[in-house]
């Protein structure tokens, strides 16, 4: 997977935790929601925004590809699919 992509990944999760975590400690393999307390609309943002940071359409996800993205790891093998050579 490109690294900027787990790095834009990193950084906007990041972002959205109610509690300040550093990008480079986060656990690529925890559970999102279960280690992190990620809620649903906090989801919905990080991925909104990382989709922009990567210039990767969110519209390539279907809803079920989402509830699949349980880890960060799931979230940047994902997008990492959609990435251009060029980005």
């Amino acid at each position: 997977m490109p690294a900027d992509v787990e790095t834009a990944a990193r950084e906007q999760f990041s972002a959205v935790l109610t509690h300040d975590v550093e990008p480079g400690t986060l656990d690529l393999d925890a559970d999102m929601v279960g280690s992190y307390a990620l809620t649903s609309l906090n989801k919905v943002l990080f991925l909104t925004e990382l989709c922009e940071a990567t210039g990767v359409d969110l519209a390539h996800f279907t809803e079920d590809d989402l509830a699949d993205m349980r880890t960060l790891r799931d979230v940047t093998k994902a997008l990492s699919r959609h990435v251009s050579n060029g980005a």
